[in-house]
């Protein structure tokens, strides 16, 4: 089963929603200069509303470790996730599983990157935009995804209209949506998100029939 993520969480309304829409995971963004930072004492409140078996994922850009070990002393997230030029060693001693993002335009050799991050859990794939973080918010050239040995998340540009095409394409492990369910930046669309998880599960559906 293909998994859901919904980051770029800033209110308990949209996390409640996210839930019950039947996100396994929602994404909260301690990277300042996004739109849709959360604070870390309205994140805190973000996950103590949570209902049980949905993961908080903690996104970090390039943060200092006093940042991150900050965060983690009020917000006790389940998996945290690096979106910058990160090494292995900056995305560990945290006590936390973590997932890196691996920035690509279509169609390329992975090997590399699992290499030089051989404890993450799994990498996302976004696309690379120069000189912007934190999530592209674009598409890239879907292809068929490798069997590798560490999961592979599909992000960037994902929507309602085009996740169930990503899902045929790619088969990838998770699906990760931000900007394509919002109706403004930092504020989801219920519906769409409800829309986005009805069609990732029926094209997970579809793909294994």
């Amino acid at each position: 089963m293909v998994r859901i993520k919904i980051c770029g969480i800033t209110t308990i309304d949209d996390a409640l929603a996210a839930a019950e829409a039947g996100t396994d995971a929602i994404g909260l963004v301690f990277y300042p200069p996004s739109p849709r930072a959360v604070a870390v004492e309205a994140a805190a409140a973000i996950m103590a509303a949570l209902p049980p078996f949905v993961t908080s994922v903690g996104l970090f850009v390039n943060a200092q470790r006093s940042w991150v070990e900050a965060v983690l002393q009020s917000c006790p997230l389940d998996l945290l996730q690096f979106h910058g030029d990160e090494a292995a060693a900056d995305c560990s001693g945290f006590g936390r599983p973590y997932i890196k993002v691996v920035r690509v335009t279509g169609e390329e050799d992975l090997r590399p990157q699992l290499r030089a991050h051989p404890n993450a859990r799994g990498f996302l794939l976004d696309r690379a935009v120069p000189q912007l973080w934190g999530g592209s918010g674009e598409t890239f050239s879907w292809w068929p995804l490798p069997m590798l040995d560490k999961p592979l998340i599909l992000a960037g540009g994902l929507s309602p209209d085009n996740v169930a095409e990503a899902i045929a394409i790619s088969r990838p492990y998770a699906v990760d949506v931000s900007s394509g369910v919002e109706a403004s930046p930092g504020r989801k669309d219920h519906g769409k998100m409800r829309d986005f998880v009805a069609r990732a599960r029926a094209a997970d559906r579809r793909a294994e029939g």
